[in-house]
């Protein structure tokens, strides 16, 4: 099951992650940057297993990443 993983703090709020996997990512309007929701908080990386139909517009949005903050792992 894949998994994706965001690095929160070093976000720049390019917005890329929304909107190419709008399920799974948004702009908070708190601090500007992405959000991964339903991810939990694993020492300041945010963590959410997806499907693998889910992976392949997650993998574009790290592609897409200009910081490259986003992974998505096997």
């Amino acid at each position: 099951m894949p998994t994706v993983i965001q690095r929160r703090q070093k976000c720049i709020g390019c917005n890329y992650c929304v909107e190419l996997a709008p399920e799974h990512w948004r702009m908070s309007r708190k601090d500007g940057k992405s959000v991964l929701l339903g991810a939990t908080d694993k020492r300041g990386n945010w963590v959410l297993k997806i499907s693998e139909a889910e992976a392949e517009a997650n993998r574009r949005a790290a592609d897409a990443c200009p910081v490259k903050i986003v992974d998505v792992r096997d």
